[in-house]
């Protein structure tokens, strides 16, 4: 897994192709990594997710295969392929794959 250290710029990417699913896994790459935000591929093996944790930096997680459940200042949302969901700064959070799922995940460091 390489880091860039800018946004990639003139360049076109097939996010669902660029990141691929481990049984019983989750999988993450770095795309861009930059003092204002970063971008992270991620995919999850059905069942798995991550304990409920908060950020410094608000975040906006786009879905872009399958279907996970967010819990997101104690209120749930179900988050599928095509949709997003944003994560306020320092609000608890967490997610579960209902399904194999892909998103990319936006941090804004300001």
């Amino acid at each position: 897994m390489s880091k860039k250290s800018e946004f990639p710029t003139s360049e076109s990417i097939d996010l669902v192709q660029s990141i691929q699913y481990a049984d019983g896994s989750i999988v993450s790459k770095t795309l861009a990594d930059h003092k204002n935000g970063s971008l992270t591929l991620f995919a999850f093996d059905a069942g798995q997710g991550l304990s409920e944790h908060t950020s410094p930096y608000q975040a906006v997680v786009q879905i872009l295969d399958g279907e996970s459940l967010w819990t997101v200042g104690g209120q749930a949302a179900t988050v599928a392929s095509g949709q997003w969901i944003i994560l306020p700064a320092k609000v608890p959070h967490g997610v579960q794959a209902k399904s194999r799922f892909k998103m990319l995940l936006t941090m804004i460091h300001s």
